[in-house]
């Protein structure tokens, strides 16, 4: 497979959802909204998680068959050109944000696999995520994404976690707003989280060890 992650292209995620549609794309593959959303828990996540680690996510890990280096390039760049998209408008325009959900044949918005995309980008790295399951308010902005998104609630990334009955209908019907501020408020709490570990670093710097290096 080529290198995962050349430099970013124009976003044609029509020709991204034709490819995943393909029979060259694996069998396991994500949908175009799945990727969508796995890419903005990425994005919005704790730390830095490096395109060689979610790349073959999307691929259900196995690899894509190009028919061509351009089309691999064309292709891998539409993946993180959306990730650089996403960044991009969350970090400068959240407003115009607009995550890429399906449509059902009455005009329906359908979010579950988007949601279920932030999950598997959640799953990644379940224990990094623990400061904000923990946290006793800010918990409350993964419980909609877990609900939505969750093929099944006794086997969920924090599988200690209390998730309260709801109108399954009344969720979906409010899933993409939820959505909305799920995103915002969740990428506010890293950015705040980070603060106060970089805060409290400056506050008390690592000790430098006063041992001396044998001769």
């Amino acid at each position: 497979m080529p290198e995962p992650f050349p430099p970013a292209e124009p976003v044609d995620l029509d020709a991204l959802d034709a490819f995943l549609l393909s029979d060259r794309a694996p069998e396991g593959s994500m949908g175009l909204s799945d990727p969508d959303g796995f890419l903005t828990a990425i994005a919005v996540g704790p730390g830095l998680v490096p395109p060689s680690e979610w790349m073959p996510v999307i691929w259900g890990g196995d690899e894509p068959a190009f028919e061509s280096l351009d089309e691999a390039h064309r292709i891998l760049g539409t993946i993180t050109g959306r990730y650089n998209e996403i960044t991009h408008l969350l970090d400068t325009a959240p407003e115009d944000f607009d995550p890429v959900f399906w449509e059902g044949r009455d005009g329906e918005v359908i979010v579950t696999d988007w949601a279920a995309g932030f999950l598997d980008a959640v799953a990644l790295r379940p224990r990094a995520w623990e400061p904000l399951v923990q946290h006793p308010e800010a918990r409350s902005l993964i419980v909609p994404l877990l609900l939505l998104g969750a093929d099944d609630l006794d086997d969920v990334p924090f599988s200690g976690m209390p998730l309260p009955e709801v109108d399954e209908e009344e969720l979906l019907a409010a899933g993409p707003g939820l959505i909305l501020g799920c995103v915002a408020g969740i990428k506010g709490f890293w950015k705040e989280h980070d603060a106060k570990r970089a805060a409290a670093t400056r506050r008390n710097p690592p000790r430098r060890s006063t041992a001396q290096r044998r001769r």
